[in-house]
C-alpha cells in the first residue's frame, strides 16, 4: 500500500497535535523584567519610603481559556509586587534616591492589572495582554497620581508558546517601569 501526498499531510497534522497536546504546561512563569538603563535623573538623596501593593482579584499572569474547558492558570514564581519593588528600588538608588521607611515622601505602586489572557483554539490562538500600574507620589502636603498602561495583541498558529509570552510580559513590564523611573513629574514632585 502507498502513501499519497495527501495521506503523509495528514498523518503529520495528526502527530503535530498529539505533540502539542502532550506538552506540559509550566506551573509558574519568571517574571523578571530587564531594565536596559537607569534613565539620567539625579534625586540628590532625597528620601521616601517605597510601597508596592497588588489590586489585582486574582493572582495568576496567564490564564489560557479553551472551549469547553476550566481556564488553565499560571502565576509568577515570586510575588509580583515583590519584583516590582526590589526592581524599581534597584534603579531609583542608581538615581540617588534614598529609600527610607521613615521618610515624609511616600510612592505607593498598586497593581491594577498585569495579564495575559490566551483563546486557545484548535489550530490557532489569540492573545491580549494589559498591565496597569497606578503610582501615587505624597510629599507631605501634596498627592500626584499617575497611571501607566502596557496593552498589546498577538496572535498565532497552532499553541501559545508560554515561553513567549514570558518574554513578552516581561519586555512589556520593563518598559512600564522604566517610564515610571524617567517620569519628572515624579521625580519633581519629591521633597
Amino acid at each position: 500500500m502507498k502513501f499519497n501526498f495527501f495521506s503523509y499531510k495528514i498523518i503529520t497534522l495528526i502527530l503535530v497535535l498529539f505533540l502539542n497536546g502532550c506538552a506540559s504546561i509550566p506551573s509558574h512563569v519568571i517574571v523578571a523584567p530587564d531594565i536596559m538603563f537607569t534613565p539620567s535623573i539625579s534625586h540628590n538623596n532625597k528620601q521616601t519610603q517605597l510601597d508596592v501593593i497588588d489590586m489585582r482579584t486574582a493572582n495568576h499572569i496567564i490564564q489560557i481559556m479553551r472551549e469547553g474547558e476550566a481556564a488553565t492558570l499560571i502565576s509568577a514564581q515570586e510575588e509580583l509586587e515583590d519584583t516590582i519593588k526590589n526592581n524599581l528600588g534597584k534603579h531609583w538608588q542608581k538615581q540617588d534616591l534614598v529609600i527610607n521607611g521613615s521618610a515624609i515622601n511616600m510612592i505607593k505602586l498598586s497593581i491594577e492589572k498585569a495579564v495575559i489572557s490566551v483563546s486557545q483554539e484548535t489550530m490557532e490562538y489569540k492573545v491580549q495582554t494589559e498591565i496597569v500600574l497606578k503610582v501615587t507620589v505624597k510629599n507631605g502636603a501634596q498627592t500626584l497620581t499617575s497611571t501607566f498602561k502596557n496593552r498589546g495583541n498577538s496572535d498565532g498558529p497552532f499553541q501559545a508558546d508560554i515561553a513567549v509570552l514570558e518574554r513578552n510580559f516581561n519586555q512589556r513590564l520593563a518598559t512600564l517601569l522604566q517610564q515610571i523611573l524617567a517620569n519628572k513629574k515624579i521625580s519633581n514632585f519629591l521633597k
